[in-house]
């Protein structure tokens, strides 16, 4: 089974031109579009999981459920740190 999603990335152009975006402004945006993409793999593992649970995979619905968790987890990481930089600006 292929795994296949799209990915809609926004670059900014950095070529020294007036109203280029900082470092830490990067950061932010970058973390901000990881937290987004974690989020909608994390409703898609839970998706899943309910599907398997219908089909009296209960354990495997587990696994997804905490793959779900933990992808969640990931995000608040990356949520911090765009605070952290944030507040540096």
């Amino acid at each position: 089974m292929s795994h296949h999603h799209e990915h809609h990335h926004e670059h900014e152009n950095d070529h020294g031109a007036p109203g280029s975006l900082s470092f830490n402004e990067k950061m932010v945006k970058l973390l901000d579009h990881w937290v987004k993409h974690n989020d909608d793999h994390a409703s898609n593992y839970r998706d899943w999981a309910a599907k398997a649970r219908t089909e009296n995979l209960s354990e495997a619905a587990a696994l997804l459920e905490e793959a779900a968790a933990m992808t969640r987890q990931i995000s608040e990481k990356f949520e911090t740190a765009a605070k952290l930089i944030a507040s540096r600006r």
